[in-house]
């Protein structure tokens, strides 16, 4: 029976056998009674990384591969280059990447030659010989939209990689593989996880070989999650599909108020006909998402003052969680290039209006 996300999302992952727990156990072994088909932890998993992958398998219908965080995933798709490869990379993503890539740069692992998302042109002109098209849609904390399928009709079709960071738009507001991406890489500490107590990231792909190396690497680096963080993000997933889409309800609530207010200069949603690139939005995205940047008038003093002011959102970084929290990303170290006065919030499963009263009196 073909099941819905939503389904997937609780069904998927469970023991099946007559008499075994109904969820995924918590298994906290580093190795095993030789003879079976698990000796080390490390090379082997458990059977609570099973549960995880296999959830996240099949919303995507792909295999995963889970890493002890995003970071961890990130450089593992990273790391299945040869020296002397070329990337095309967005100009405005996920400062890890941004470090990641820099520092293979100065190494002398790649070049790289870095594109604005929304500059479609731009990036069909460059991905032709790219052994790495890396892509991150929507972007962090800009929220803009690549034109995947325009890049991808591009791309090289003799075995160039192309990459995705779906962390923003969450296997429910987006599907790449669908859309022929190669891999696809989140942070399960995220909308997956979404309680703000786990470190992960998982990498899905439908090309066997590539999880085959991807699984290899963590074995090899030692990548591997937390039997506890493991458990954590599975929990996480069976109500991921419920939270999403109402902090997405809430998102663009907030957002479509926002752009009225008088002491925001500028907001950007995708799912506001204002932003850039929702018309690209429209086309790939299911969702538009819970996650807000938006400027505020006075620049960094009156960001911070914001910040300070709020009650019921929490100045806090990351986003994806049940808490709405928020940042001034121009603060945090690597990020000086944005608007000062940008925040980004991230919307949780709060009451709407709540949040709405937190964020006008603050303003």
């Amino acid at each position: 029976m073909e099941q819905r996300f939503e389904t997937r999302a609780v069904a998927a992952g469970r023991p099946e056998e007559v008499g075994a727990p109904l969820n995924a156990p918590l298994v906290p072994a580093s190795n095993f009674v030789l003879g079976g088909e698990t000796a080390y932890s490390r090379d082997d998993g458990t059977p609570t990384w099973a549960g995880l992958e296999a959830v996240v398998g099949a919303l995507e219908d792909a295999d995963a591969v889970a890493f002890a965080s995003g970071m961890a995933a990130i450089a593992a798709v990273l790391d299945q280059l040869a020296v002397g490869s070329r990337i095309v990379w967005p100009d405005d993503c996920y400062q890890g990447v941004a470090g990641l890539i820099a520092e293979g740069e100065q190494l002398g692992r790649w070049t790289s030659v870095r594109l604005p998302v929304e500059d479609t042109a731009a990036w069909c002109d460059a991905v032709g010989s790219a052994d790495l098209v890396w892509l991150e849609s929507p972007s962090n904390p800009l929220l803009s939209v690549a034109d995947v399928r325009e890049i991808l009709a591009a791309s090289r079709p003799d075995g160039g990689l192309v990459a995705i960071d779906n962390t923003l738009a969450g296997p429910l507001g987006q599907q790449p593989l669908d859309l022929g991406v190669d891999v696809a890489v989140q942070s399960a500490t995220k909308h997956l996880g979404g309680h703000s107590d786990l470190l992960s990231g998982v990498v899905t792909t439908r090309r066997t070989d590539l999880a085959a190396d991807l699984r290899r690497h963590r074995e090899l680096h030692g990548a591997t999650p937390g039997a506890l963080e493991a458990y954590l993000a599975t929990r996480g997933v069976r109500t991921y599909p419920l939270r999403a889409a109402a902090a997405a309800r809430s998102a663009a609530e907030l957002a479509q108020r926002l752009a009225a207010h008088p002491r925001v200069e500028r907001v950007r949603y995708p799912g506001l006909p204002s932003h850039p690139t929702h018309d690209v939005a429209t086309r790939h995205l299911t969702s538009f998402g819970s996650v807000i940047s938006f400027d505020v008038e006075g620049g960094a003093d009156h960001a911070d003052e914001v910040c300070r002011r709020l009650r019921l959102i929490r100045h806090a970084t990351s986003f994806g969680a049940v808490e709405s929290t928020i940042e001034r990303r121009a603060a945090v170290p690597g990020q000086e290039h944005l608007p000062p006065g940008l925040l980004r919030l991230s919307v949780g499963i709060e009451h709407v209006e709540d949040l709405w009263t937190d964020l006008d009196g603050a303003l």
